[in-house]
């Protein structure tokens, strides 16, 4: 492929519809690695394959009108959203109680309070993203290549161009924010 990533997402960003195809494919194999990755996470109870989440965020995603890359860590962060949303869908229908669903989303080892989040609990965790989205997008992207897609510090740090010890105080930062969060959201409920 002659083009680079850079010129694909700026294509893309002018509107381009056959860039941004051809910027899934040029990341087609990294993505299908962090959707394995997350997937595996989760446990042998998830029937979702990585490809088949690939491809369906694909189709979220291509079928989206006005959605912009000005850079790759915005194209990574949107299809971590975008996957992120499909695993909350999938996690949904598998926990209606016609079908007895049981499905828990794990994260990273944190050594605390985040690891492990109950399938009635996805709701409030994507609400509280969604919140910390509004109030801090940076911190919302942290988690979702950090929680979502697998990153480690290092690897978010290079995608947006700052240190590794700045990603670890964001992703301590939206950690405590989304805590805050979903305790308030218990203590209402």
């Amino acid at each position: 492929m002659d083009r680079t990533i850079a010129d694909l997402v700026a294509s893309t960003d002018g509107g381009d519809p056959a860039a941004a195809a051809a910027l899934f494919a040029a990341l087609y194999r990294e993505l299908h690695q962090l959707a394995r990755r997350e997937l595996a996470r989760r446990g042998g109870d998830l029937s979702l394959g990585a490809t088949t989440l690939l491809h369906e965020a694909y189709l979220d995603m291509s079928g989206r009108e006005g959605a912009a890359f000005p850079d790759r860590p915005r194209f990574m962060g949107y299809a971590a959203r975008v996957m992120r949303s499909l695993i909350v869908d999938h996690a949904r229908r598998r926990q209606a109680t016609k079908r007895g669903g049981a499905f828990e989303i794990t994260a990273l080892e944190t050594g605390d309070d985040i690891a492990l989040v109950p399938a009635a609990g996805l709701d409030d965790l994507s609400a509280a993203l969604d919140h910390l989205e509004a109030v801090d997008a940076r911190l919302a992207l942290v988690v979702d290549l950090k929680f979502f897609c697998g990153f480690s510090f290092v690897e978010i740090a290079a995608m947006q161009g700052v240190t590794d010890r700045t990603v670890q105080r964001d992703w301590e930062k939206a950690r405590l924010f989304l805590l805050q969060a979903l305790r308030r959201d218990e203590l209402a409920g």
